[in-house]
């Protein structure tokens, strides 16, 4: 079927949707009576309506949920964009040169590719908030100044919100992955307690646990025996050469790279991060291999709950 077939039998769909719903309003609105009935199924109508509208300017594009307007998504969604992931990354101490957003920054870069390589996915916004800790008194995390921490109770409400709304946007396959180790519980819990409320629904949930379990051994061992670059020695930091290159393909600033060259500390655990082409081009061969790595695990994931 050609493309330009395909979007003449999407714009008669939505126009079938159309008349159906205001059919169904209108007969609605016959069966009561007043002013404000009327004006009430009216509001509806006009809103089923707009909800089946052409757009009136071309699609933009992007992987990122937050930049895309609803008719965009709404029309990816009827074309078979049905998946959409939910990234989870944290704010907390990592070291004397990385952001505090370290696992933010991560997600940024990762999660479009992982959608580009399911070709059927988009990406959630960061859920940059997650337990680091007790806030008071403080443990974890939350001993060191810029972090940021929420309770298990207050991030598994988020969680299960966020995917409510997505559910409600007509997704199928929700998928929440963790870059953190403090994540992946909360996520655990959410996705048990929702596939049960949803169990006769044709939405699902999916807890990928394998994007940070194995999936950052993985990585490792893929940049030690295929990239060939292995770490010798420790510095004693929250930061490691994988983390460090993988938050250099987003923003080198955020390792404080030139500060670090200046200061003759551009290195870590023995591995240095110049040239920095050469350290943006060793994140991205990470970043692209773990995207590749956690895509086949969403896709088992969703081919098990298919069955």
């Amino acid at each position: 079927m050609t493309l330009k077939r395909s979007l003449q039998l999407l714009n008669l769909k939505r126009a079938a949707i159309a008349s159906i719903s205001v059919a169904a309003l209108t007969l609605a609105s016959s069966a009561s009576y007043g002013q404000s009935s009327v004006s009430s199924a009216d509001r509806a109508a006009a809103l089923a309506a707009e909800l089946v509208s052409a757009r009136p300017i071309e699609a933009g594009q992007s992987y990122w949920l937050e930049e895309l307007t609803w008719m965009e998504v709404r029309d990816l969604v009827a074309e078979g964009t049905t998946t959409v992931i939910i990234p989870t990354g944290g704010v907390e101490e990592n070291g004397p040169y990385l952001a505090t957003g370290k696992h933010n920054v991560i997600m940024q870069g990762t999660c479009p590719a992982i959608a580009k390589n399911l070709g059927n996915a988009l990406c959630a916004p960061i859920v940059k908030f997650v337990p680091e800790g007790n806030i008071e008194p403080p443990s974890g995390a939350m001993l060191y100044p810029g972090s940021i921490s929420l309770s298990a109770a207050t991030y598994e409400a988020l969680l299960t919100d966020i995917a409510s709304s997505l559910k409600q946007s007509g997704f199928t396959d929700i998928v929440m992955i963790g870059d953190s180790g403090g994540n992946q519980r909360g996520m655990d819990n959410v996705a048990a307690a929702l596939t049960s409320k949803w169990a006769d629904s044709n939405t699902r949930i999916h807890f990928v646990r394998e994007f940070y379990d194995p999936g950052w051994v993985e990585t490792e061992q893929y940049t030690e025996h295929t990239l060939g670059v292995k770490e010798n020695g420790n510095d004693g930091y929250h930061d490691d050469i994988w983390v460090t290159t993988m938050m250099m393909v987003t923003d080198p600033n955020l390792v404080r790279f030139e500060q670090r060259v200046k200061a003759g500390l551009a290195s870590i655990n023995g591995v240095p991060i110049t040239p920095l082409e050469e350290a943006v081009k060793l994140g991205s061969d990470m970043m692209e291999f773990r995207a590749g790595f956690t895509a086949d695990a969403i896709r088992a994931a969703i081919a098990a709950k298919s069955q």
